[in-house]
């Protein structure tokens, strides 16, 4: 089980993120427009600056929906693979065989 407090600093990393995304995404596509005024351009990436950081997408962690595990993260389940041996040995993922041969 991984820490709460990390938990939940990755979940207010994604409400941030969502809350701002907008924002980021205009500012961003007034720094690539190449047709705007220097000056302008960099108005945005002042702008940009001063937004914050946990509010960037690349700042999130995949984590486990169940035990907050960092590290193994399938993307199709949302849980680590550790669970996903758990639940899937269980018979409580559906559509998930165990292989043998």
């Amino acid at each position: 089980m991984a820490k709460k407090c990390s938990v939940q600093r990755d979940l207010k990393r994604r409400r941030l993120t969502k809350s701002k995304a907008n924002k980021r995404a205009a500012l961003k596509a007034t720094i690539k427009n190449r047709d705007l005024p220097m000056e302008e351009r960099f108005a945005a990436v002042l702008q940009l600056a001063e937004l914050p950081r946990n509010s960037s997408k690349v700042r999130t962690r995949n984590r486990c929906a169940l035990s907050g595990r960092p590290r193994g993260h399938h993307r199709k389940f949302g849980i680590s693979r550790v669970a996903l041996r758990d639940l899937a040995s269980r018979g409580e993922l559906p559509g998930v065989v165990k292989s043998s041969w």
